[in-house]
């Protein structure tokens, strides 16, 4: 037996095995907007809130009980609706490419819980619209303030039916965000390739270039825009998100 072993020489097959490919390097980030980088209010606290606003002060235990009942019948920022009635089929089909049918949607399906407090349906809306009905995650405006600095440019990705930069004013990040693509000003909606490769040509960069960073499935449809693509489930309200691991990727490019 002989006392040493040579090494092998290359075989055919290790010498034509392709070479490792490079990392993409990512110069523009699309965020996806609920569930990503913010989240809605509590729901006992959304319509406590609402009915407020109708001059109704509701106990916990009844503001609770109607919140449940609320969120099942369907909420703008989720969950989805148990059930859509037919009459209100139209509009849910339509509402992040409307705003008019966004409002009907979502004050329909409201308006299928007798809550007994007159303009409820109403009130529990514009608390969707308003800064103060959603609560940002604690980890997005470092995050976007990082990409910032790196000179990477954001942009907001969003199927929805409402304007979102009254947020952004009031949590003091847009000047971190450099565009935003709402389904309802562009005529398109995730998972359709069209509105990512629309934040693609308004920032200037590549699809192959981008990084989509949502928490559903309707965001991974950035796949077929050509961008890389990072799904987080989403969070609670006021907990951090993770969002640190976009930077990760980022500054791995």
């Amino acid at each position: 037996m002989p006392d040493h072993v040579h090494a092998p020489e290359p075989s055919a097959h290790h010498a034509a095995d392709p070479a490792p490919q490079p990392r993409r390097r990512i110069e523009a980030v699309l965020f996806d907007f609920h569930g990503t980088l913010a989240q809605v209010e509590d729901a006992r606290q959304w319509v406590s809130a609402a009915a407020t606003s109708c001059g109704v002060t509701l106990e916990r235990m009844r503001a609770t009980v109607l919140a449940d009942r609320l969120l099942t019948a369907g909420r703008a920022g989720g969950p989805l609706p148990h059930r859509v009635p037919p009459r209100l089929a139209e509009v849910w089909s339509d509402r992040d490419l409307y705003p008019h049918a966004h409002r009907a949607a979502y004050t329909g399906l409201a308006g299928t819980v007798d809550a007994g407090i007159d303009g409820l349906a109403d009130a529990l809306y514009e608390r969707v619209l308003s800064p103060d009905g959603w609560v940002p995650y604690p980890d997005a405006g470092p995050t976007l303030a990082a990409l910032r600095a790196a000179g990477v440019k954001t942009a907001v990705v969003s199927n929805v039916g409402f304007d979102l930069r009254p947020m952004f004013d009031a949590w003091e990040l847009t000047g971190l965000v450099d565009t935003f693509v709402l389904s309802y000003e562009v005529g398109r909606r995730k998972p359709d390739p069209g509105i990512f490769l629309r934040a693609c040509g308004l920032l200037g960069v590549d699809p192959e270039q981008t990084l989509m960073v949502g928490d559903t499935p309707a965001d991974a449809g950035a796949v077929d825009a050509g961008c890389a693509t990072l799904v987080l489930p989403a969070s609670d309200a006021g907990r951090p998100h993770g969002l640190g691991a976009v930077l990760d990727l980022v500054t791995r490019g």
